[in-house]
């Protein structure tokens, strides 16, 4: 190892347990911080209760409540009791429905340079905007981890991405990552972590970077890092927390494994054109096209002069009378602040719809555009479907650009409006508001707590030991880039059911063929085919635990998503790569598939025959589980390894 080392490196190697910092090495390191929301965290804590965990061992965990806040009916509340019930039984902060997106409160009040942190959501690597190596993960791991078991992944290769020069008017961190998107595409980022340096990054605030750092999951990339600097040190002075402060910078003359520049002199407003985050265009290109909603917050642009820019730009002025022009608050702090400063005065006055601090439409919870209507959102993702209407045509953009767009009523590059720009900087006094924030108890009240379920929390189902012969139809064949959102549909129909597995299996693969669910009850298990890229997004571990309660058994693929793969394994299910993609074009809907002497095969190699049954032939697949993966998945998956772990110590 160069004892030059960059930011990346040097998070890891304080962090490491077990492996060495080799790429694509196994790697295990001890995490610090863990961070839950409550369309993932209550199955973590059903997995908690069902190992048997007795208080967590992290130095921070914390679950917030913001994916589900619309009380449509009793399923969201009583799930929300269930958590707070669950946070003081096993030690961990409670963040309060309407207190805010997990991701932007997790930075104002917890982050930690130096630290590591493990979220059960794909956009958790934001928290390396100030120095931290954050990471996504499913739900399960992310629970091992507050059981104090190191988080286990492949060494990435660290991708080195120097900025110069400084964003000319009307372009802002958004276009940044854009521009990383419309360079790369979906899939650039897989295996490796995402470092920004560089003299560019003096003029680029916390939650700038924290836009950047955020939408790298849109990459596929592991994480993203950002040095802990002066500004670094700004943003926590802020947030009344500079104590947390350290430096971490990269060492002088280090190198990285993959070298990128981008000179922030030379951006252009930008756009991802439905319906994914990589179809990146120049917004001067589709300039005209006549708009029905704005949508100006997220986690992807979370900070105060996301939405203070938004309300200087339409001062003294009406939005479209066609445009739905919506306002979502990401943290309540943040929407005190930007009260206080009078911009919410003008948001309104301007014919603005103001949210409640959450997720809200970014995870199609409310705000649904209408039909076949161009909506222009600042959130992180546009996959099909997402925003709550099966006909979305959801575009990605900046705040200015969303704002230009909602005043003419059409996709608007903000450079023609003709107005000066408001240039507004992060306050260093925001209002700080901890008071939704529930501390953990002491143990031995903890101890006391019993755990509230309503009558749509059931306890996880029992896990069997993957057999040694699988002989199954392939119940579904998919193309390329197929998303955890269209295995297992979030929004206001769906997400409800989090906590009920038999309940949210019902809806499997809903938006690539609905009679899945019914035809895979039909048969004793099943083998579903993709393409590349499968299973990128969210890392909602229900899109591998509901097609595996319905019988899933393997899952055969050109390529995985990481989170999605290892999602796989944590609950049993099978997951292979074709050796010669011809195989996969030849495979059909239908077709009975045999794997048989499993349990050798996968302990004495990577490579296994699977037997068409139907058309009468053989082919090769592989899988990239290390020994430590296989031994989990022969056991049925993590939570009966963990269950009987913990009932040894």
């Amino acid at each position: 190892m160069n004892i030059n080392m960059n930011v990346t490196q040097k998070l890891i190697q304080s962090h490491l347990m077990h492996g060495d910092m080799k790429p694509n090495e196994e790697i295990g390191i001890r995490i610090d911080q863990t961070l839950t929301q409550d369309a993932t965290g209550t199955l973590v804590m059903l997995e908690l209760e069902a190992m048997g965990l007795d208080r967590v061992k992290t130095e921070v965990s914390v679950q917030y409540v913001d994916h589900n806040i619309i009380q449509e009916d009793f399923k969201n509340p009583d799930d929300h009791l269930f958590l707070r019930s669950a946070c003081q039984r096993f030690g961990v902060w409670y963040s309060r429905p309407g207190n805010g997106v997990s991701h932007p409160c997790h930075q104002e009040n917890f982050g930690k340079p130096g630290k590591t942190l493990l979220g059960s959501d794909s956009h958790t690597p934001a928290a390396g905007a100030i120095g931290m190596l954050s990471i996504g993960a499913g739900g399960l791991e992310v629970a091992l981890a507050m059981a104090g078991e190191p988080f286990f992944t492949r060494m990435p290769l660290v991708w080195g991405v120097k900025l110069t020069g400084s964003l000319p008017d009307w372009v802002s961190a958004k276009d940044v990552i854009l521009e990383m998107l419309r360079r790369h595409g979906v899939e650039g980022g897989l295996g490796r972590i995402i470092e920004y340096y560089g003299p560019g990054l003096d003029t680029l605030s916390a939650m700038d970077r924290h836009v950047i750092a955020n939408m790298g999951a849109e990459l596929g990339a592991t994480s993203t890092v950002f040095p802990s600097d002066k500004e670094v040190r700004r943003f926590l002075r802020a947030w009344q927390r500079e104590e947390d402060w350290s430096e971490l910078v990269a060492d002088e003359g280090a190198t990285y494994d993959v070298y990128e520049e981008i000179d922030l002199a030379s951006l252009v407003p930008l756009i991802a054109m439905p319906s994914s985050p990589g179809n990146v265009r120049a917004v001067s290109e589709v300039a005209g096209e006549q708009i029905y909603q704005t949508y100006i917050g997220s986690s992807a642009n979370p900070g105060y002069r996301d939405l203070a820019v938004s309300a200087m730009m339409v001062q003294g002025r009406q939005v479209n009378d066609r445009v739905s022009f919506d306002i979502n608050p990401t943290s309540r702090s943040q929407l005190e602040t930007l009260m206080r400063d009078g911009h919410i005065a003008h948001l309104l006055h301007a014919g603005a719809r103001l949210h409640q601090a959450g997720c809200n439409g970014c995870i199609g919870m409310g705000q649904a555009p209408a039909s076949n209507e161009l909506s222009l959102r600042t959130v992180p993702r546009n996959f099909p479907g997402r925003s709550g209407t099966r006909e979305d045509k959801v575009c990605l953009v900046s705040p200015e650009t969303a704002t230009a767009s909602a005043i003419t009523g059409v996709i608007t590059d903000p450079r023609t409006l003709g107005i000066p720009y408001p240039r507004i900087a992060d306050p260093d006094y925001p209002i700080i508001n901890r008071a939704m924030f529930m501390p953990p108890l002491p143990l031995k009240e903890a101890q006391q707590v019993a755990l509230v379920k309503g009558p749509n929390i059931a306890s996880l189902p029992n896990f069997e030991p993957l057999p040694d012969e699988i002989e199954v139809p392939v119940i579904l064949k998919a193309a390329n880039d197929v998303s955890t959102d269209e295995i297992m549909p979030p929004g206001l129909r769906v997400l409800p059911f989090r906590s009920n597995i038999p309940m949210i299996a019902e809806f499997s693969f809903d938006r690539i063929d609905p009679t899945y669910a019914e035809r895979a009850k039909q048969i004793p298990g099943h083998i579903v085919v993709g393409g590349s890229n499968y299973g990128q997004g969210s890392s909602r571990e229900h899109a591998a635990l509901g097609p595996q309660y319905l019988g899933l058994r393997a899952v055969l693929t050109k390529g995985f998503a990481r989170i999605h793969a290892q999602n796989l394994i944590n609950f049993g299910v099978l997951p292979l790569t074709f050796i010669d993609f011809a195989d996969y074009e030849a495979i059909q809907a239908g077709d009975v598939l045999r794997l048989t002497d499993l349990r050798r095969m996968l302990a004495e190699g990577n490579e296994l025959v699977v037997e068409n049954v139907t058309q009468q032939h053989t082919f090769q697949v592989r899988h990239d589980m290390s020994p430590r993966q296989v031994k989990f998945l022969l056991r049925g998956g993590l939570i009966s390894w963990m269950k009987e772990r913990l009932a040894g110590q």
